[in-house]
């Protein structure tokens, strides 16, 4: 398919275009198999470039001759344009609605984007298993890497290499994967090198109405187990509905056949209550007429910030588990690639110092997200505008950079990287020029073939030039455990997100140039008064020795 066949009118003169705190501008408006672009011959305007794959959904109006397109885009900003002629506004309308809604994942522009950078570091090999690993294996020798995935064989939604206990062989492991949901058998997902604890995750295991066992199944996640200490399993779903799972072949485990794991339900939402939420959030964002009771009303009835404190309150309490009691955990929900994830990785945050470098959070993200299967393909196919809405989508990892930022929040200090880098993985797991983000595990990403076809975020990330933007300026090494907050009071609205399309940040952003250039002063000074105390040293020490007879 040629993208000129969708383009109905490539080109439009005289169009108006009004944008959150830019004036209106007038000028070409182009369309290309990838981008909308406004350029005007006026001084000091800057170009809109937006990718298509941004556009959520397109509203259009009409008053006599002059037609409006109102763009709303997954990043929650909404622009609208003015189009001179009925006809050119309806086919500019259709064309981008084609174009912003293409089937095939190949047409989408990672596949076309030639980088304008020089490319230091290959970001695709740059958080690989073995790698990971290797951080482990100085420290026990009660793990190995498995390559029973091999050709996805095992586990779809799986990558090729896992890490699972060193007592479980290959066999084993075939046996547990048919009987855990999706094949997702228990892997490693955190090793606590303090006391040799650790986090596993999977999916439900199928023990159906007759409830149905598995030997090989109890005795891998047995062998995460010290002598003498119990493990704990949290079920990210209400035992209800792990209840009501059984009838359609799911299940949870049985107590008499895991004696040494006691369970507990943490109930996290999902699919369509989460993408609802999102909807009435930043609905509840965007109207401006709001008196305070109607605002908080609203905000309330959204939900959003209660499925904030739901996550990060499981999270906390396997953070505690693993550290202050000193026992394993195993975490599931239903399939293991949503809930689990945002809980796995969050528990992380909290326990691990490198999670909270720049560095150690990109290869968390590959680790718990990408590799560990997350339909990102599926849940960021559209945002908050979009009136199609399928039952796969769902605003899981906004929810989880959301719980991130709140724990950055309560402690400025212990985080390498900034608001800023939160906000550009959101906007890249929605629309991209990377492939990152694309597929929704890495067998589809392997047959898609985006190591070789597409660039990685983190080629463009690991810059120099950009990590400076995405550095926080307070950040001060902590290898402690940081214990967040989630008490009500404690969990706030995320502005940078929500609102910064709404109200402008010039002020904000003023103030935190001034804390930048605040804390290079205060650097420097300190760097002056290290120098005269080396300098004083030295002289006292000459004075002493001219002294001595």
């Amino acid at each position: 398919m040629e993208f000129a066949e969708l383009i109905k009118t490539p080109r439009v003169d005289n169009v108006v275009l009004h944008r959150p705190f830019y004036p209106a501008v007038e000028g070409t408006l182009c369309l290309t198999g990838h981008h909308l672009i406004l350029s005007s011959r006026q001084d000091n305007t800057e170009e809109l470039w937006l990718l298509h794959s941004n556009i959520d959904a397109i509203d259009k109006r009409f008053v006599g001759p002059l037609g409006t397109i109102i763009i709303k885009c997954k990043d929650f900003r909404i622009i609208q344009l003015d189009i001179p002629g009925m006809e050119e506004c309806l086919n500019i309308a259709s064309s981008i609605e084609a174009l912003s809604t293409l089937d095939s994942i190949t047409l989408m522009y990672p596949f076309f984007y030639r980088p304008m950078f020089e490319v230091i570091e290959d970001g695709w090999h740059s958080f690989l298993p073995e790698q990971e690993f290797e951080l482990y294996s100085s420290a026990t020798s009660d793990w190995r890497l498995s390559y029973v995935n091999k050709e996805f064989a095992v586990c779809p939604s799986y990558p090729p290499i896992v890490i699972v206990p060193k007592s479980i062989d290959d066999e084993a492991l075939r046996k547990v994967a048919t009987f855990r949901h999706g094949g997702r058998f228990p892997v490693l997902s955190y090793y606590h090198k303090k006391n040799e604890m650790v986090i596993m995750r999977s999916g439900q295991p199928l023990t159906g109405t007759n409830g149905r066992r598995c030997k090989e199944d109890e005795k891998l996640i047995n062998a995460t187990l010290r002598a003498g200490k119990r493990g704990y399993i949290i079920d990210t779903r209400s035992l209800n509905v792990a209840q009501q799972a059984r009838a359609k072949g799911g299940g949870f485990e049985q107590e008499a056949h895991y004696p040494q794991w006691r369970r507990i339900h943490k109930s996290i939402e999902r699919y369509h209550i989460l993408q609802e939420s999102l909807v009435k959030l930043v609905e509840a964002c965007n109207d401006q007429t709001h008196n305070m009771d109607r605002w908080l009303s609203k905000l309330e009835s959204s939900n959003w910030l209660t499925h904030i404190k739901e996550i990060l309150t499981t999270a906390c309490l396997v953070a505690q588990c693993i550290d202050r009691e000193g026992a394993s955990i195993l975490i599931h929900g239903t399939e293991g690639t949503d809930s689990t994830l945002q809980v796995t990785s969050l528990a992380q945050i909290i326990l691990e110092p490198r999670s909270r470098t720049i560095r150690g959070f990109e290869a968390l993200i590959e680790r718990e997200w990408l590799q560990a299967g997350h339909p990102f393909q599926q849940r960021c196919a559209q945002s908050a505008y979009c009136n199609s809405k399928q039952k796969w989508e769902s605003p899981v990892f906004l929810l989880f950079l959301d719980c991130v930022w709140q724990i950055l929040r309560q402690f400025p200090c212990s985080f390498e990287f900034n608001e800023n880098f939160l906000i550009m993985l959101f906007e890249h797991a929605y629309a991209s020029q990377f492939g990152t983000f694309l597929g929704n595990n890495e067998s589809e990403r392997c047959k898609l073939k985006l190591q070789q076809k597409t660039m990685s975020l983190w080629s463009w990330v690991n810059q120099p030039s950009e990590l400076s933007k995405f550095t926080n300026p307070l950040f001060e090494a902590n290898n402690l455990v940081i214990w967040p907050s989630v008490a009500p009071q404690s969990l706030q609205l995320w502005e940078g997100i929500f609102l910064r399309w709404n109200r402008s940040s010039k002020y904000l952003d003023e103030a935190y140039e001034e804390m930048v250039n605040i804390i290079e002063y205060n650097k420097e000074l300190q760097a002056k008064v290290n120098l005269l105390r080396r300098q004083l040293a030295e002289l006292e020490t000459k004075d002493g020795m001219q002294e001595s007879p």
